[in-house]
């Protein structure tokens, strides 16, 4: 009997071979993006015998990439899977508003104030965010930053703004 619910719910053509469509629109992304690593490390030379070039990296990732998007949409003809959920803007254009503002605002504002307000930034990308727990996280991963970048890693950051 369940056989039936799910045959008959499945819709024909080329649709109706998906059966985890997550997957396999998941996949295909990771695919193009593989494919837009490898043409835009085209022009660089790669290895030359032991010797490493500037495009080997791109290129060995990218076709890292190819074969796991590849795995990945093929799933999505072999495993049931959730249908797709509808299309949400919101984290996309806050995710992007805080790269944007921590690239604008890393200068002037230093790096404690920044990556402090670029992660609440952040946290509003999703709809069910606990202020109180976010601001906490984000005070450690402040830290965490402020002692990263310019003393493990050496990196000539300010910390605080320029008065």
């Amino acid at each position: 009997m369940a056989d039936d619910v799910n045959s008959s719910s499945r819709q024909p053509g080329w649709r109706g071979w998906v059966r985890n469509p997550q997957d396999f629109y998941g996949g295909l992304a990771l695919v193009i993006l593989a494919l837009l690593a490898f043409w835009a490390s085209w022009n660089l030379p790669g290895m030359r015998g032991f010797a490493f070039g500037p495009g080997t990296a791109p290129r060995l990732f990218a076709a890292l990439l190819l074969v796991t998007g590849t795995a990945v949409a093929l799933m999505g003809f072999f495993t049931d899977g959730p249908p797709l959920e509808h299309y949400r803007a919101r984290g996309i254009v806050f995710i992007c508003g805080a790269i944007l503002f921590f690239a604008a605002a890393i200068r002037p504002l230093g790096l404690v104030i920044t990556s402090y307000i670029a992660l609440m930034i952040t946290a509003a990308a999703t709809e069910d965010v606990r202020w109180l727990e976010t601001a906490i996280w984000a005070a450690v991963l402040t830290v965490f930053c402020a002692i990263l970048f310019p003393y493990a890693l050496n990196l000539p950051l300010q910390l605080w703004p320029r008065l």
